[in-house]
């Protein structure tokens, strides 16, 4: 029975995870590896760890209410959890199990000093570190007490903080095993931890190893602050050394205790720098060895280095996959979509089909290559100046990456004779016609109607190909300069509005008042609209008591049954006409469209009905007319007033007319990729359903997790492969815990961006100013829109905001997003409904708490928290 239940580390590696947990395999793959000592050992397995669980029945129903506890009900995790430790800790360790741990013990040396560890099956992987979450114990001696450490080490897989873990990253606590490894003990010198890329920027090049004196124990609980050294191409470029005061050390007979150090020795470096190099060189050969940047713990013994564990790095973005060795400077496409949550395989691969510049993958985003375009000083200077437009952040992220002598290197122009590529046109060329946009959404329609009409005959594999076309026709209409010359002549204007009449008036962003209630914006149509069904709905008490008990998304067929529930059905039927195709993260296909999930409208309906009175959608509108006709009879008065006032003036009517005639169009050609997003869906949801009907898939939704080009290969053979589709699914969970940068460097280097302005208030949070004026009000911090609860007059705080969230504005005072640039969505809405904003407010979310009063500044560019942090939860 010794090779069921007792294990060499020489005898597993890193495959064996299901054996002897993430720990031991990780250890075994160690010590594997040519050059890296590890200290010997074994593994009591996974079969123990099932064996004493079948001692005790009663834990399955413990594990039972346990899988039916909120996560966040941290009284009864605490409470279950310790019934289900005491019970295993309880179990006496069968007669043969525990003759197998002392045979291994006796080959290694019965009375010597052992660490014994947990190990997981969940735990150390790719997707999910669980670092921390289970038990270890040092410097145990003896065979009675080793075994009394097993039983607590598979006792901890229930501590409570292992529990939440599990539950929030949705682990079934009975697909978890425990393992266990018991480890001869090292007694260093020094010891400590060795990231293999930074842990900070994600540098790839750069290692950090942080060192102390005497066991790393110290270290990991906090006990004092080591010695941090960066080593780039085998040289420490920084070190800081810090004043260790006391260190950990093993006793003779078992356990452990903090000892003071010697005051001379207390800022002593723990390392050399050539130990410190001689140590990154070693993770290098274990990070080449598994794949990826790993988090190494290490000890130093007589000036011998052992590892102790190593596991991968579970935090860094992912770098896109390049095809050459060269240095790449990658922007977030999120950032500018004003979707930054990871998206699923369909999603990705369709939107890179459509797209109209390639676009590479990394961490269940996209990215574009810039590098090219950096290169050289035109195209540069161009690529500089529409970022500085649309998000500041990202500008100054990459002017921090340029800064970095040869990362980009410079080449010359193609063509120094011509103007820089994408330099906005002089603004006193020919206008465009203003007819243009009519016969533009005429196009953009007749386009559809012909999609949605040529796509109903098309299936299988005939399906793939006939979409291969559409992408093509739905490229030529974005990429149609007569679109791309309508989009610019309004953003142009706006431009050139807010530099000159800031110039000669002294006035900030006066063009975001002349924009209120511009023609021709399908967005903030949208959300007026909704305004209108809330009024078809309110008269009648009945729908509005059925709406509040809705909870299914087939609720329109049971809509009929009240009194006036026809109306209300055909009001929002209409409006789903319509709109139905939008979503929040609207770019990713794979999302529920409103059409496919209505229940996601009847909240904000709601609140609608209860917050504004019949008529508002006109109203609001003919306000918003009056409001930028006004501005623009004031502007024009005090130029003419100015020398040389008459030219300033016609110019600048000129531009308003311009503004007018065009902003609104800026939301079209989104409306119009939606809209056929939700064509090419609804024909790839048929296909999915014939691949269930014929047993190929249990799930449609499964062909989300497969690339379009994986899809079609599916139609075409009828064989999935079904691993791939649960690894997918499995990285999809793990990138929702990751933060992606606006900037990325192939390095693995996340740069941030910062504002570099000295003229906010000291606390304030800044941002960039996208729709003037100032409000204050109580900020209701919204992650999800279908969570959303708003009242008249509170500020809308959230990551992002796509024309989805739309909506949502016509009931708040102001907004304010973490992502965002001056032409994105919801900063155009923003300025059509007239609502201060400020985007691009880092960690908004975290730093402003839901309730609090906050007073937005959408002129300057700033947000004031001014009451303290209300009580209760925060939101989810």
């Amino acid at each position: 029975m010794i090779d069921q239940y007792v294990l060499d580390l020489h005898e597993v590696d890193e495959t064996q995870v299901a054996v002897v947990g993430g720990k031991g395999a990780q250890l075994g793959g160690l010590s594997r590896i040519e050059g890296i000592r590890v200290p010997g050992g074994f593994c009591v397995t996974t079969d123990a760890f099932r064996r004493i669980m079948a001692e005790a029945p009663s834990i399955d129903g413990l594990l039972e209410q346990l899988s039916r506890v909120n996560p966040d009900d941290r009284e009864a995790i605490r409470t279950l959890s310790a019934q289900i430790r005491r019970t295993i800790e309880g179990i006496a360790v069968p007669g043969d199990l525990a003759a197998a741990i002392t045979r291994a013990l006796g080959r290694l040396g019965e009375q010597a000093a052992y660490a014994v560890r947990s190990s997981a099956t969940a735990e150390d992987l790719p997707t999910a570190s669980f670092a921390g979450q289970q038990d270890t114990y040092l410097n145990v001696v003896g065979p009675a007490a080793i075994l009394q450490h097993v039983s607590r080490c598979w006792a901890s897989l229930f501590t409570e903080r292992a529990v939440t873990y599990r539950r929030r990253n949705g682990i079934d606590h009975r697909t978890v095993h425990m393992a266990v490894v018991v480890q001869r003990m090292v007694f260093p010198h020094a010891a400590g931890i060795l990231f293999t890329a930074d842990p900070v920027t994600g540098n790839r090049k750069v290692a950090t190893v942080d060192a102390g004196f005497g066991l790393g124990e110290a270290l990991v609980s906090g006990l004092v602050n080591p010695d941090v050294f960066k080593v780039r191409h085998g040289e420490v470029v920084a070190k800081a050394i810090a004043a260790k005061q006391r260190a950990v050390h093993a006793l003779p007979a078992g356990g452990t205790q903090e000892v003071a150090i010697d005051a001379q020795r207390q800022e002593q470096p723990a390392l050399t720098d050539a130990q410190v190099v001689r140590i990154v060189e070693l993770g290098r050969r274990i990070e080449a060895h598994f794949g990826r940047p790993q988090d190494i713990e290490w000890c130093l013994v007589s000036d011998d280095f052992q590892i102790v564990q190593s596991r991968p790095i579970t935090t860094l973005f992912p770098i896109p996959t390049a095809d050459d060795q060269e240095n790449h400077v990658y922007v977030s496409v999120g950032h500018g979509q004003m979707m930054t949550d990871p998206m699923k395989p369909l999603g990705l691969s369709m939107w890179q089909l459509t797209a109209m510049v390639p676009m590479h993958e990394a961490g269940g985003r996209l990215f574009v290559d810039v590098t090219r375009r950096l290169a050289s000083p035109a195209s540069r200077a161009a690529l500089l100046d529409a970022m500085s437009k649309g998000d500041p952040l990202i500008r100054d992220a990459l002017e921090t990456v340029l800064d970095r002598d040869g990362f980009v290197p410079s080449v010359p122009d193609a063509d120094p004779g011509r103007p820089p590529a994408g330099g906005a046109p002089a603004p006193y060329g020919t206008d465009p016609d203003p007819a243009i946009v009519t016969e533009l959404i005429e196009r953009s329609q007749e386009s559809i109607a012909a999609l949605e009409r040529d796509i109903r005959t098309k299936t299988g594999p005939a399906l793939f190909d006939f979409l291969l076309e559409a992408f093509e026709e739905h490229k030529r209409v974005l990429g149609d300069p007569l679109n791309i010359r309508a989009i610019m002549a309004g953003m142009e204007a706006t431009w050139w509005l807010n530099d000159k009449l800031q110039e000669w008036l002294g006035e900030k962003n006066a063009a975001d008042t002349l924009t209120l209630s511009a023609p021709d914006n399908v967005t903030s149509e949208m959300g007026l609209g909704l305004l209108d069904v809330a009024d078809v709905i309110r008269p009648h008490a009945e729908v509005v008591a059925f709406l509040r008990g809705v909870e299914d998304d087939g609720f329109l067929d049971e809509l009929a049954k009240p009194a006036g529930g026809t109306e209300a059905r055909d009001a929002i039927e209409a409006y789903l006409d319509r709109y139905g195709m939008r979503c929040v993260g609207e770019i990713d296909i794979t999302r529920p469209r409103w059409r496919e999930r209505p229940t996601t409208l009847v909240p904000v309906i709601l609140d609608h009905v209860r917050n504004f009175e019949p008529g508002a959608a006109g109203r609001r509108f003919e306000q918003g007319r009056q409001k930028a006709k006004k501005k623009e009879q004031d502007v024009l008065s005090r130029l003419r007033a100015l020398p040389d006032g008459d030219r300033k003036a016609d110019e600048a009517k000129r531009m308003i007319d311009r503004v007018r005639a065009f902003i609104g169009y800026r939301e079209y050609p989104k409306y119009d990729i939606i809209s056929r997003y939700f064509v090419y869906k609804q024909a790839l949801s048929e296909e999915a359903e014939r691949l269930v009907e014929a047993g190929v898939l249990p799930r449609k939704e499964d062909v989300f997790y497969l690339t379009f080009q994986e899809l079609h290969d599916v139609v075409r053979s009828h064989q999935v492969d079904g691993p791939l589709i649960q690894q997918r699914k499995d990285a999809f969970r793990s990138y929702h815990a990751l933060t992606p940068p606006r900037v990325l460097t192939s390095d693995g280097e996340a740069v941030t961006g910062a504002y570099r302005r000295d003229d906010v208030p000291a606390g304030a949070l800044v941002g960039l100013p996208v729709s003037a004026g100032t409000v204050e009000g109580r900020a209701r911090v919204v992650l999800d829109m279908a969570d959303a609860d708003l009242e008249a007059g509170d500020i809308l705080v959230t990551p992002f905001t796509d024309p989805s969230w739309s909506p949502l504005f016509v009931g708040i005072a102001g907004l304010v997003t973490e992502v965002g640039g001056l032409m994105t969505h919801g900063a155009v809405i923003a300025r059509e409904y007239g609502l201060p904003a400020v985007v691009g407010v880092e960690q908004a979310t975290r730093l402003i708490r839901d309730g609090q009063r906050i007073r937005v500044h959408g002129t300057d560019g700033y947000v004031e928290i001014l009451s303290p942090s209300p009580t209760g939860p925060r939101p989810s």
